[in-house]
């Protein structure tokens, strides 16, 4: 367990971003989940002469100049990826279902968006979420998630779930939070193949409509 997940951290008060306690929660991340984020800043980087080389799961050593076989230096892939949360985030494309099955399983259970994104690019974000049908309280937060879920949960009298689609997180979240469902889910068909997963820890739906029914069915039998 690393040291960020030993360290209790502090989270708001559910109620004062309008979701009840008392009712099953749902805590969603944002890209490779509800938006296709790969694909978004793919096209960002292709406005800037560069291109995204989807051979791997892995962000910044997949970034490249046209005709080079090295990968862009991990910090000035930073650059353009901050850029990216500022300028060119509001033109990602919602993954496919998602805002469907939000709607739906919201007359159950709360929904809360927690991303991992930086700060400048909050108001963008909040803003395309509200634009694809996705308007449901938002929090942003940096590093592994398990503490934050951690004391989110423990403000929840139903069940809660966990949907993301990195193993970092899901872990983490398996170490702070071990009664939370888990669920891994990477929308962008390309990058699948690539994505680390561990099914016999964290259930995985890549496709919406599945992970509706998942979600359906874990609250039935909580």
């Amino acid at each position: 367990m690393s040291v960020a997940d030993i360290v209790e951290v502090r989270a708001p008060a559910l109620e004062s971003l309008g979701i009840s306690g008392d009712r099953p929660l749902l805590i969603v991340d944002v890209d490779e989940v509800l938006g296709l984020f790969m694909d978004g800043f793919g096209r960002f980087l292709e406005g800037r002469g560069l291109e995204m080389r989807i051979e791997r799961f892995a962000l910044f050593q997949s970034i490249f100049r046209p005709g080079e076989t090295t990968h862009l230096e991990i910090e000035e892939g930073r650059r353009h990826f901050d850029d990216f949360f500022r300028y060119g985030s509001s033109d990602m494309t919602p993954a496919p279902g998602g805002a469907d099955a939000l709607r739906a399983l919201s007359a159950r259970a709360g929904v809360l968006i927690l991303t991992n994104a930086p700060g400048p690019g909050r108001l963008a974000r909040a803003r395309w979420l509200g634009r694809s049908g996705l308007d449901y309280p938002m929090l942003l937060s940096s590093g592994r998630k398990g503490p934050l879920v951690a004391a989110l949960a423990r403000q929840v009298a139903g069940p809660v779930a966990f949907i993301d689609d990195l193993m970092s997180n899901l872990d983490s979240v398996a170490e702070a939070a071990p009664q939370v469902a888990r669920f891994q889910m990477v929308a962008d068909p390309r990058l699948r193949p690539f994505a680390p997963s561990a099914p016999e820890r964290h259930a995985r739906h890549d496709e919406w409509p599945d992970l509706h029914r998942a979600l359906e069915a874990m609250m039935d039998a909580r």
